[in-house]
């Protein structure tokens, strides 16, 4: 008996993608909606103090580089960003520009705190250090509000891909493919 078109095509089914298993978990663990608002506004000021207290840790003077006039252009925070980028590359192509974009955003408010410090105000550190350990406990305590306990892997896991995350929904809201 000779087999229908239908019956020897199998479905193809496509693996999920990396990035796709962590939003579905995150989207599972994190479903408070105050939590969520609390993500939203939380999980970028935790990523622009660990971006600022990177680019505040001294880096070492390269002769030719500070010869030159370079060597303001580099820093911790440079490493930093690309190690981050190339990660969030691999996981989703189009979110890591628009985190990039985000970066550039937040390197350009660092230098304004570096300005201000320069002109007598607080240290860009204390600034930072000050954003990332409230931003860290209020996001603590909207983890704990969840009904269902999320494990502090998974939270600390959220924290690393949160700025991916939060790009997720806007792309998803605009139709655009990550």
């Amino acid at each position: 008996m000779a087999k229908t078109k239908k019956q020897q095509q199998k479905p193809q089914i496509t693996p999920k993608r990396e990035v796709d298993v962590y939003f579905e978990t995150f989207d599972r663990q994190f479903q408070h909606p105050v939590n969520r608002v609390i993500q939203y506004l939380a999980i970028p000021v935790f990523s622009f103090a660990v971006l600022g207290l990177v680019w505040m840790i001294p880096f070492p003077e390269i002769g030719f580089l500070k010869k030159n006039g370079y060597d303001t252009f580099l820093n911790w925070g440079s490493f930093f960003i690309a190690g981050m980028i190339y990660y969030y590359l691999r996981l989703a192509t189009t979110l890591s520009y628009a985190v990039l974009l985000t970066v550039g955003v937040f390197s350009f408010f660092i230098v304004r705190l570096e300005y201000v410090e320069q002109a007598g105000g607080p240290a860009v550190w204390m600034v930072c250090t000050l954003l990332l350990l409230m931003s860290f406990l209020v996001l603590y305590l909207g983890k704990r509000m969840e009904r269902n306990p999320v494990p502090f892997g998974s939270f600390l896991r959220m924290l690393t891909l949160g700025p991916i995350w939060l790009w997720h929904f806007v792309f998803k809201k605009l139709n655009i493919p990550y």
